[in-house]
């Protein structure tokens, strides 16, 4: 039992004894204490739905029901000198009060976002700057395992936040019964190792969850609406739910697309034909970054490391395709430049050789 858990139970604990000595609104001593435990849950309760609401919406609540209670306040005053029923008119300013602080606290929460918290300065403006600059993980990209090359070379700054939920998806993934499921997961959770060893990076772990949801992918997007910060994923569905919802999303995939090198029709570049292609006398090749290239009049290539000419580039939403023509003339002259090249490169070292 943790801490956080303990002290909710001592809340309550302490509300069933109030219930059971001091017996309010009449009840005996069972009926009171059972009364206070019900009036602990709901303090419990009510914590816990405060948890996960944003810094913003809680003082734009706060302002709105302070105001709302300030004008139900006059306008009871009023009712009170023109009301001759005192029982009619206890009511009214009682619904009065319960009304205009309830309306002033949901109109508040509504425009909560609209507030700026870093004009407050101080530990206000420093938590939700700091809040911001959560970079939440989801279980495909740690898996993937490219996030930990990217953050070895700085380009991800501020704090990489791992919810607990995710923690418990990678381990039923590590715990599988089937090999390759097994294999992704202990190689996730490697993974966090290592980026826990990074100095430069923060790893904190989100106790935060969402018991209503079901789904790994939605409440990773409500985490993200309750922080407002951005989400770190390869699942092109979570991208695009996520956007739908107005969260922040870096996708791994459209980074590594973004960093392919730009190769413009006309040019020449070498690459090494792997296989047939699909059509009559294609060769199928492909770049470092795992760029398909589809050569035209290659077949006959396969196995061997040619010079092409790029006729096209297609651009699609899975990455980059490249169009390309073999010429065995821009092939024969290569060749042989290469080989005059090699022919220099050996003649020093052949004359410098001391004779037998």
């Amino acid at each position: 039992m943790n801490d956080q858990v303990a002290v909710r139970v001592l809340v309550v604990l302490v509300m069933a004894m109030c219930g059971w000595f001091l017996q309010p609104f009449g009840l005996g001593r069972e009926l009171g204490a059972v009364a206070g435990a019900v009036a602990g849950l709901s303090i419990v309760l009510t914590e816990l739905r405060l948890r996960i609401v944003p810094l913003k919406k809680l003082i734009g609540a706060a302002i709105g029901a302070v105001v709302g209670m300030l004008g139900g306040f006059l306008i009871a005053f009023i009712i009170g000198r023109a009301s001759a029923n005192d029982s009619t008119q206890l009511f009214l300013q009682v619904a009065i009060l319960v009304l205009a602080a309830y309306a002033g606290a949901s109109v508040g929460a509504s425009k909560g976002d609209l507030l700026n918290l870093n004009a407050l300065g101080g530990l206000v403006g420093g938590e939700t700057q700091s809040s911001q600059t959560f970079r939440i993980l989801d279980t495909s990209v740690i898996i993937d395992g490219r996030i930990a090359d990217i953050a070895e070379t700085g380009f991800l700054d501020g704090t990489l936040a791992i919810p607990q939920f995710v923690l418990r998806e990678l381990q039923l993934v590590a715990d599988s019964a089937d090999s390759m499921k097994r294999n992704r997961g202990r190689r996730g959770l490697d993974v966090l190792h290592r980026i826990q060893k990074m100095p430069h990076l923060a790893v904190h772990i989100l106790e935060d969850d969402f018991p209503n949801i079901r789904e790994v992918d939605m409440k990773l997007i409500e985490l993200g609406k309750v922080y407002g910060c951005k989400i770190v994923t390869n699942d092109f569905n979570l991208n695009k739910v996520a956007q739908l919802h107005g969260v922040e999303v870096l996708n791994i995939n459209e980074l590594a697309n973004a960093l392919k090198p730009i190769v413009l029709p006309g040019e020449t570049m070498r690459v090494f034909v792997l296989k047939e292609g699909k059509e009559y006398n294609q060769g199928v090749a492909y770049l470092d970054d795992g760029t398909m290239v589809v050569v035209d009049n290659a077949r006959k290539m396969i196995s061997r490391t040619i010079d092409i000419a790029v006729t096209s580039v297609l651009q699609t939403t899975a990455g980059k395709m490249i169009f390309g023509r073999f010429d065995e003339r821009v092939h024969a002259v290569h060749e042989k430049e290469t080989a005059e090249r090699r022919e220099r490169q050996r003649e020093p070292s052949a004359a410098a050789a001391p004779p037998v």
